[in-house]
């Protein structure tokens, strides 16, 4: 039984394999980068606390 890297299959240098998981990890923090939105439901209640703050100034 053989494993995933037989023998002779071709192996890569140091530099091309140092390139290719650069590149993969560039596109993997790209894609998993998260939505600095928040989301509508704290909106809301972020909304709802600066009427209360605006509202309660006033007084």
């Amino acid at each position: 039984m053989t494993g995933p890297f037989a023998n002779d299959s071709e192996q890569i240098d140091r530099r091309t394999s140092r390139s290719i998981r650069d590149a993969v990890g560039e596109r993997l923090q790209q894609r998993l980068r998260p939505d600095p939105r928040l989301p509508t439901h704290l909106e809301q209640l972020l909304d709802e606390l600066k009427k209360r703050d605006r509202e309660g100034g006033a007084h």
